[in-house]
C-alpha cells in the first residue's frame, strides 16, 4: 500500500481542481529505468487503465501499473514546499539508496 501525507492529499486535490481534471483523475506513480541511482520515479495526473492498481485515500487516487507496484509497496508520498525544494517526495522502504535529488533510487536486492 502507498500512503499520502495530509499535505500531499491537499496539494493533489488543489492540483486536480486547478487542471480542471475529471473526478476519476489521480496521481499516477510509476518507476522506470534511469536517473543517477538506476531507477527513477515518474509522477503525473492521469486516468486509470484496466490493468492498473488504484488506491483511494481521503478522496484522491494513486494509480500504479503492475510493474511498478513491487518497487512502491509501503511508500509514503509527501508534498514539500520549502526554499530549497518544492514538490511531491517519496519515502521508499524498498530503496537500498536514493540520489540527492530524491527522484531516483537503487532497489534493494531480493
Amino acid at each position: 500500500m502507498i500512503s499520502l501525507t495530509s499535505n500531499a492529499v491537499e496539494h493533489l486535490k488543489s492540483l486536480i481542481v486547478e487542471k480542471a481534471a475529471s473526478a476519476s483523475t489521480g496521481l499516477r506513480l510509476r518507476v522506470e529505468k534511469g536517473g543517477c541511482a538506476g531507477m527513477q520515479y515518474v509522477m503525473g495526473l492521469d486516468e486509470s487503465k484496466p490493468d492498473d492498481t488504484v488506491q483511494t485515500q481521503d478522496g484522491v487516487s494513486i494509480i500504479t501499473d503492475q510493474e511498478s507496484l513491487g518497487y512502491l509497496r509501503g511508500c509514503q508520498i509527501d508534498y514539500v514546499d520549502s526554499l530549497a525544494d518544492t514538490g511531491f517526495k517519496l519515502t521508499n522502504p524498498n530503496a537500498a539508496r536514493s540520489c540527492g535529488c530524491g527522484t531516483s533510487f537503487e532497489p534493494q536486492k531480493s
